[in-house]
């Protein structure tokens, strides 16, 4: 908790030396960074992709994200609960991706919006594949 408030204070600071607004944000921001968010901290904590950042901080090896187990003891574990849990991640990956929308603008806005793009794909993935199974059970219903 500490890191991360220290995290956010020293990025505030730094954006008022930057003279950056946080304000200029839209309610618009929000809603794309809450999907960005929720891409991010999914693909750090479940996706075979970044299993190899998982891999040291969970018992056996990181695959799917499905049932991976933080290592016990120091750093290691703190770090594990962290990389396997999709709330603590996406809290972290929230507060990475505001910050870098508000000293980096470009690149952070980029970032938000492709990942944000993304999340929503996941959803209309989602959706279409079980709308087109339902619609296979219907056709094949006496």
């Amino acid at each position: 908790m500490g890191v991360f408030a220290g995290g956010l204070a020293a990025a505030g600071g730094l954006a008022r030396v930057l003279d950056r607004n946080p304000a200029c944000q839209s309610p618009l921001d929000l809603v794309v960074l809450s999907a960005a968010s929720f891409k991010a901290s999914r693909t750090l904590v479940r996706d075979e992709v970044t299993s190899f950042i998982r891999e040291p901080f969970v018992k056996g090896r990181a695959h799917t994200g499905e049932d991976e187990e933080p290592v016990e003891g120091g750093m290691e574990q703190a770090i594990g609960e962290l990389i396997t849990c999709s709330r603590c991640a996406g809290t972290w990956t929230a507060g990475a991706l505001a910050v870098t929308q508000i000293l980096a603008p470009r690149f952070g806005r980029l970032l938000t919006w492709s990942l944000a793009a993304a999340g929503i794909n996941d959803f209309l993935q989602t959706g279409f594949s079980a709308l087109a199974s339902r619609a296979n059970e219907l056709q094949g219903a006496p």
